[in-house]
């Protein structure tokens, strides 16, 4: 496993779809099939299109930052930072898994929305000090 590609093409599979162009990111990133598992994204490549052209149009001012990438053999996780309209934040877990050929195959995710008072001075997505 090339784990240097693998990170790079899963925050630029996640970048093009995020920021509007699904359809890029799956031509470019992805293999012959994608499994999905998040509920609320029909499985399959065209699932994804349509969820993310979705966002697009619905939410065109969101913004996203990757905190951290990790990876472990052929399985990428990415821990990201998203604002959406209305200073809506949430705190996102994906996971991708990679085929032979370095193309993603796979995708789960865990999204969190930021509550606006915490018990703790700790943010959900940089180290403390």
């Amino acid at each position: 496993m090339n784990l240097k590609r693998n990170k790079e093409n899963a925050i630029a599979f996640y970048k093009t779809a995020y920021l509007g162009q699904p359809k890029l990111a799956i031509e470019k990133y992805v293999g012959n099939e994608y499994i999905q598992h998040n509920p609320d994204v029909a499985n399959g490549k065209q699932g994804f299109i349509d969820y993310f052209e979705r966002m697009k149009t619905e939410y065109p001012e969101k913004s996203i930052e990757f905190v951290r990438c990790i990876s472990e053999g052929d399985l990428e996780a990415l821990h990201t930072h998203q604002i959406w309209p209305g200073n809506d934040q949430y705190i996102t877990m994906d996971f991708f898994r990679f085929d032979t050929n370095g193309k993603i195959c796979e995708h789960w995710d865990a999204i969190q929305q930021i509550p606006k008072k915490s018990k703790n001075p700790n943010t959900m997505y940089k180290y403390s000090n």
